[in-house]
Formats: C-alpha cells, structure tokens, sequence
C-alpha cells in the first residue's frame, strides 16, 4: 500500500475520499454520513502524493496550486472540509500534521523568519496588500474590510456584518465629541471613515501599503472629510504624538512576537493619561506555536497568529490594565464562507486578472482558513486596554448600549 493511502486510511474515517492515483489504481477511505462531504480527487503526475505525505498543508496546497491534484468531485473546500472535519482541534488535530523532522525544521525558519524587522515589514505588507485593488472588489464587501465580521445572525449579509463589526469596535472604544484616535493597520480607510462619521472623532490611519494609502487617501478626498481623516505611509514604530484612543485592527497578525513588547510599549507611549485602545486580532485557542509553511510562503511572509498568553505577557508591565477580553468563535468562519464564495463566483475575472494557478492558491488559501476557524484552533481575539483604572465605566453596559445606538 502507498504511504498516502496509509494516511489517508488514518486521515479519513467519517465522509468518503476516493483517490485515482496517477497509475489508474483507485481507493476509498471513510464511509459516507451526512453532514461530511464525498470527494474524488485525482493525481496527475507519480510525485504528488509523496510531496503531501511529506508535508500534508504544504505538499497539498501546491499540488492543487499546480493541476498536480485535481478534484473530479466537489471542490477544494470541500477537500479541506473532509480532512479537518475528521481532525477537530478540540480532539487533538494531530492526523494531518507534517512529520516531527519537518516540523523541527519549520519551527526554526519560522522563528527566523517572523523576527519582522521595518524593512521586511514592508515588503511583507506589499506581498499580500499591494495585490490588484480589482481581486479584492471581487470577493469583500463594498467598504474592503478586510478582517473578521461580526454575525449577530449567521445568516446576515456579509455587508451587514461588516457594518456590525465596525459598531462593535466602535463601541467598545468610548469615544466621547473631540477625541483623536490612532488606526494602526487603517487597511483601505473603512474603519476611520466610518468613527469620524459616526462620532466626530479626528482619526489617523497608519498603512505600509502603497496602494491601500492611495484609495484610503482619496475616499477621505472624496467624502470631504480629508481635513479630520488622515493617512500616513508610515511604520506603527515611526508615529508620534498623543491620542485618546487607538484601534488596531487585522494588524497585529503581522508584527512577529520578537515585537509584541515594542507594539505594546509604543501603544503605551502614544495614548494620554485616559487613553483605551481595542486590539482585534487573529489569534490561536491553544499555546505557541507556528505558522504553516504553505500560508508562510505564498500568502502571508512573516505572518503569525499569536497565542492569547503571548498577547497578555508582552503587554504586562507597561502599566496598562486590560479591560476587556473577547473571543470571536465561528464569526471568521463566517466571513470566510462569504468571501470563498463570491471567490469561486468571480473566477474568470480572477483567472482574466492573473492566471489560473493564482486562482487555485486564492481559493485555498481561503478554504484552509475557513476550515481553520470551522474545525481547527483559530480565533480572533478582541482585547481592549486603559491606561487609567478610571478611563472606562465599572461593567460591560456602556459596550451593548453605544453598539445598539451605533446600529440604529
């Protein structure tokens, strides 16, 4: 038997896989149950199964990536839906992991490589950011945001959800007529947009991505409010000044840990004596860990998803209390559902932009991730800060009530 088979006849036990292996030889694993899907994938070259059993994330997002793995039966999503769903975080997640040596190995490079100094930042920002603003029209909403929604209904719009999650951010940062707020990781300039127009507020946005800038720059232009609603190309590192509050969010998945302190600590050093500032990011339910090679590689250079404990252990010792904690569950899975869909829509105009095997990385990128917050160890994580025990009220009320108001 070939060592894929032996890991697939591991890997798979609920919903049925059939292989066509590449010498015509076909083989079935798991048995057929609602609720898991059936799929049928075919390899077209000798190689492609031993590169996956090599190292399954890798070895599989770049033998779909290159036609080397094709699916005769349902698609890609439902491929990582199949193998997940079988491997839940909850039980231990461990049939799909890459071998102990490569994890060694990757656990090196990875740690190496997320160090994240100015210079690498952004180039790793232009990496994924600097892409065609024409793909990211394609597949998020019509305001770009570009991070988790907020599903107060699963079965909202991902327009209304979008909308939800700025009111729930906003909320959460008690902004009162005159204050000054710091965007770290503006994106396309939603977020700032949408606090000024709603509270008055004056906001810096800071981005390393040319061509996020441009378009956050000009709807600023656009909406007159160009005046109240800045953006700067400009290092988290580099800013100065003194604001009352500062959001950063989907930034922080880009800093690296060797960082975390510097982040925090120029957080500390820019808020007034009653600032608050909200963190929202994406971050991982168990301990420390890795970031997979394939997603390291061909989506997010220098990206990592931090542990809750490694949040809270840069940020203690800088006299900050942490105020609020939230763990977003199903809410990215959510998010990903959409923008995998409206992906697989909208592929000719993707193939049209770029190429074929740039859409195949697009869509898997997309579906692993979806399945890593569905069935794997993925979170996001929203906490928020104050550097005065007196900046914020005493309970939770003042969140649901400003969040309702912002919504109506």
């Amino acid at each position: 038997m070939a060592l894929i088979d032996l890991f697939l006849a591991r890997a798979v036990k609920r919903g049925q896989l059939i292989v066509r292996h590449f010498d015509g030889t076909e083989k079935r694993f798991g048995t057929p149950e609602p609720g898991f899907p059936n799929v049928t994938i075919r390899f077209t070259d000798a190689g492609a199964a031993g590169s996956i059993v090599r190292d399954p994330a890798l070895g599989a997002g770049e033998a779909y990536m290159n036609g080397r793995l094709v699916l005769d039966e349902g698609d890609v999503l439902d491929l990582v839906s199949l193998l997940t769903a079988n491997d839940l975080w909850e039980e231990g997640a461990d049939r799909l992991k890459a071998s102990w040596l490569t994890r060694a190995v990757e656990g090196v490079t990875h740690r190496i490589g997320r160090v994240n100094m100015a210079r690498a930042a952004k180039r790793n920002v232009a990496h994924h950011y600097d892409l065609s603003d024409r793909l990211y029209d394609l597949f998020l909403d019509a305001d770009r945001q570009y991070s988790c929604a907020y599903f107060t209904d699963p079965a909202n719009s991902l327009e209304q959800a979008q909308a939800d999650k700025k009111a729930h951010i906003t909320a959460k940062l008690a902004l009162e007529p005159g204050m000054r707020v710091l965007d770290i990781g503006c994106g396309w300039g939603g977020l700032a947009l949408y606090i000024h127009a709603r509270t008055g507020a004056e906001v810096l946005g800071v981005t390393l991505s040319e061509e996020q800038i441009k378009v956050a720059r000009q709807r600023a232009a656009d909406a007159g409010v160009a005046d109240k609603v800045k953006f700067e190309l400009i290092d988290y590192r580099h800013v100065t000044g003194t604001f009352d509050r500062i959001v950063s969010v989907g930034m922080f998945e880009h800093v690296g840990p060797p960082n975390y302190r510097t982040f925090f600590r120029q957080c500390h050093d820019l808020l007034s004596r009653d600032g608050v500032m909200l963190l929202h990011t994406i971050g991982r339910a168990g301990p420390p860990g890795v970031t997979d090679k394939w997603t390291v590689k061909y989506i997010f250079p220098g990206g990592y998803n931090p542990a809750l404990s490694e949040i809270v252990a840069a940020s203690e010792g800088l006299r900050m209390h942490l105020t609020d904690v939230e763990v977003l569950r199903l809410h990215y899975a959510h998010t990903l559902q959409h923008w995998y869909d409206r992906t697989v829509a909208a592929r000719d105009d993707i193939v049209a932009l770029y190429d074929a095997r740039f859409y195949r990385m697009w869509q898997f990128y997309l579906a692993g991730a979806l399945c890593a917050f569905k069935y794997g160890g993925l979170v996001n994580y929203q906490l928020q800060y104050a550097r005065s025990r007196h900046a914020l009220p005493i309970t939770r009320d003042y969140m649901g009530a400003r969040e309702a108001a912002l919504r109506a």
